[in-house]
């Protein structure tokens, strides 16, 4: 009996010793390997919708530049970092924006990039303003955005004053028509940017004899093309997205009109050009940046995009990219990844990306934008005209 108890003795000291060396081997290993920080990248756009392909475009283009980010295993403030993204569906609408900002900020994001179109953007940017989350939206046009005054608030593209005065100036002077018609679709960017052209235009000598209205959602213009019809106009300006561009061209083309449709930078997609089929020949848009191939990272970006996701850039995956881009070299340069201590180093920006130089003004919009006016040739949008922008899409490579 004494020796049994001697041998349970002896097995439970070697069990506790073995158990005791367990429990330590851990904290060596946690030691020796530095914690990771997770640093959350918010992107909202219309995921859903008639425009939700140009939502995921976007999503996209953060979805790449964050891997990129991470494939360099980058310490930020001695601590290593790894970036996700947290993207919503804002549905393109200004409301559900607000609730999205609030999600952002209760999950403490350290950056946004978005919103897609103008109506959330606007709504949603005080939300960060007041949190002091740094947002880039890479797509919305409306200059009310950045007119706010938030020093949270930063634009990679041209505003809707730039486009809207590229675009009449090309109309009207270039190619000589002065009687125009115009249809918005009543958002923030659709009304914004028609109201932009009719400024410029009418200031160019143009008259606008036609000016209607519709919504985001519409698929039926007959009424109102009928009506504008009656007038005989040169052109019909549309301020709106793709999804309604194309169809607007069909019914156009259906009931005879023989006026040009020209439109911004919501009509320059590959969705326009199938949803429009024969009906896009010949018509016009702009892009509130520089042409791809002066872009110079587009090709490579394009080629990255397709191999991960097999889909085409649509309208802003490489403005999205730069967007993300732009606050990841932020957190590195001022080496921390807390908005407020950041957030000075972005609006210093000096970073030459996919879609060229970028530097803001100090209103947070895009120094030297540039605008491209596109034409439907034999079933692909041409570059046709540019303006501005020539210093800051011809960067040199000092990435």
């Amino acid at each position: 009996m004494q020796a049994r108890r001697l041998l349970l003795a002896s097995a439970v000291a070697v069990a506790l010793t073995a158990c005791g060396q367990k429990a330590e081997q851990p904290k060596d290993l946690a030691a020796a390997a530095p914690a990771e920080t997770v640093v959350k990248i918010g992107h909202a756009a219309p995921l859903s919708g008639p425009i939700g392909h140009i939502g995921k475009d976007t999503e996209y283009g953060v979805a790449i530049a964050l891997d990129e980010a991470n494939a360099e295993h980058l310490t930020i403030g001695g601590q290593k970092v790894k970036f996700e993204m947290v993207s919503e569906d804002d549905q393109g609408d200004p409301k559900a924006a607000t609730q999205v900002a609030q999600r952002f900020v209760d999950q403490k994001i350290a950056g946004i990039v978005g919103h897609l179109t103008s109506g959330p953007t606007i709504t949603a940017s005080k939300i960060y303003a007041d949190a002091g989350i740094p947002q880039i939206t890479p797509s919305s046009t409306n200059p009310a955005y950045t007119a706010q005054g938030f020093k949270t608030a930063f634009r990679l593209i041209a505003d809707d004053s730039q486009q809207g005065k590229a675009i009449a100036n090309y109309v009207v002077n270039k190619l000589g028509m002065k009687k125009l018609a115009i249809i918005d679709d009543r958002t923030a960017y659709g009304q914004g940017l028609a109201d932009e052209f009719e400024k410029a235009a009418k200031a160019l000598g143009a008259d606008i004899v036609k000016r209607e209205f519709t919504n985001d959602k519409a698929t039926d213009f007959t009424a109102i093309l009928t009506s504008i019809k009656g007038v005989n106009p040169d052109a019909i300006f549309y301020g709106g997205m793709d999804a309604q561009g194309g169809p607007m061209a069909r019914q156009m083309q259906k009931l005879g009109i023989k006026s040009r449709l020209i439109g911004g930078d919501g009509l320059q997609s590959p969705v326009f050009l199938q949803l429009a089929g024969d009906a896009a020949e010949g018509q016009f848009s702009t892009q509130a940046g520089a042409p791809k191939d002066q872009q110079p990272g587009y090709t490579a970006f394009a080629d990255k995009l397709k191999a991960k996701y097999k889909q085409e850039i649509q309208m802003y995956a490489t403005y999205a990219y730069d967007s993300a881009k732009v606050l990841i070299e932020a957190m590195k340069k001022a080496d921390s990844v807390d908005p407020a201590k950041y957030l000075p180093a972005l609006a210093q920006t000096q970073y030459s990306g996919a879609t060229g130089d970028i530097a803001f003004d100090n209103k947070g919009d895009r120094k030297n934008a540039a605008v491209t006016v596109y034409q439907v040739k034999a079933g692909k949008w041409e570059v046709v005209d540019v303006v501005g922008g020539s210093a800051a899409n011809a960067p040199e490579k000092s990435q």
